[in-house]
């Protein structure tokens, strides 16, 4: 039975990656560039400025909203941890060094997707019961394209209310387990029953403290992520740029295995260098949007109660948050 439960679920995992998402995120990212004249690229300099140069500004948010920056840290949230480490790594293991080409390729497909989400999310949202803004990929398409196909956006509530305690809460708290065991192994090894009784304790305190921040509504959620995730990305960069100059003769022909491998991942001949071609592909696509998320419309949840002056306005964020994400964290990992 187990086997054919594994059977089942890596073959749907396979099928859902590989020949429904990638393609339409290439396909999609591909068309919205088009639709939009690349503003991911000819207006970066722009989005820098009115996003990371208006960060440390004062901002102001009303009843039932947050500031724009509140919004993006709440997004990042999701996005900067697991799949920054994990994800890169993971990608270069089973993909080859040629991997990191195409996760810094599907990132720039990212942008204009994040962007995408973030501006529909607060073009289509709406104010909820309790006065509060709400949006997302249910609500504009509910508000976007009728009622004929409301049910569309409620099998995404569904599915993302599911995804969430998979690749939003399980793998994050599973490498924060595994971090602290490793840490206290090195100093006080533990037996397997003791080793059980700490990985249950620290996940109730971490749901405790996860409980804490989301009772409290998503005031309090923006203002715990406007102070933590700027202050954790930051130290981030900095062990990581710490380890990368003590071995800064390696940069340059680390950069040159990662182009050289991207489209001849190894000395293979024949239909085995076309299935190691595909997994540097693939893997390369796949962790790059575990790592920033584009695509699956969780992060326009968050942007949607967002106080800002219009949809564009806060789309630039979601540009910034994919480059933030992915092509400046994943690349220092």
């Amino acid at each position: 039975m187990e086997k054919v439960i594994e059977f089942f679920t890596g073959t749907l995992n396979t099928v859902a990656w590989l020949y429904i998402f990638l393609p339409c995120t290439i396909i999609g990212g591909l068309y919205l560039t088009i639709r939009n004249r690349g503003i991911q690229f000819t207006k970066f300099g722009y989005t820098m400025k009115n996003t990371l140069g208006k960060m440390f500004q004062k901002q102001e948010a009303g009843a039932g909203a947050v500031t724009p920056l509140q919004a993006v840290t709440t997004a990042l949230a999701a996005t900067v941890g697991t799949g920054n480490i994990v994800g890169t790594s993971q990608a270069i293991a089973l993909g080859g060094y040629g991997a990191v080409f195409w996760l810094w390729l599907a990132a720039l497909l990212g942008m204009i997707i994040k962007y995408s989400e973030v501006v529909l999310s607060i073009r289509f949202r709406e104010r909820d019961a309790k006065g509060d803004w709400v949006g997302g990929p249910m609500y504009y398409v509910k508000n976007g394209l009728g009622k004929g196909w409301q049910w569309v956006g409620i099998a995404f509530a569904v599915f993302a209310a599911i995804a969430c305690f998979g690749i939003g809460n399980m793998s994050q708290v599973n490498s924060i387990v595994g971090s602290i065991n490793n840490a206290i192994d090195a100093f006080i090894p533990a037996a397997e029953s003791e080793r059980s009784l700490l990985n249950l304790i620290f996940g109730l305190v971490i749901a405790g403290l996860v409980g804490l921040i989301l009772f409290g509504g998503i005031k309090r959620i923006g203002a715990v992520a406007e102070k933590l995730i700027p202050f954790m990305s930051v130290l981030y960069i900095i062990f990581a740029l710490v380890v990368i100059f003590a071995h800064a003769g390696n940069i340059g022909p680390a950069f040159v295995k990662i182009f050289s491998c991207a489209f001849t991942p190894g000395a293979v001949g024949g239909a085995a260098a076309g299935i190691a071609l595909k997994q540097t592909i693939v893997w390369g696509l796949r962790r790059s949007a575990f790592s920033n998320e584009a695509g699956l419309g969780s992060a326009a949840i968050a942007h949607a109660a967002a106080e800002t002056k219009g949809p564009v306005q806060q789309g630039l964020y979601g540009i910034f948050e994919v480059f933030a994400d992915t092509i400046v964290i994943c690349t220092l990992t």
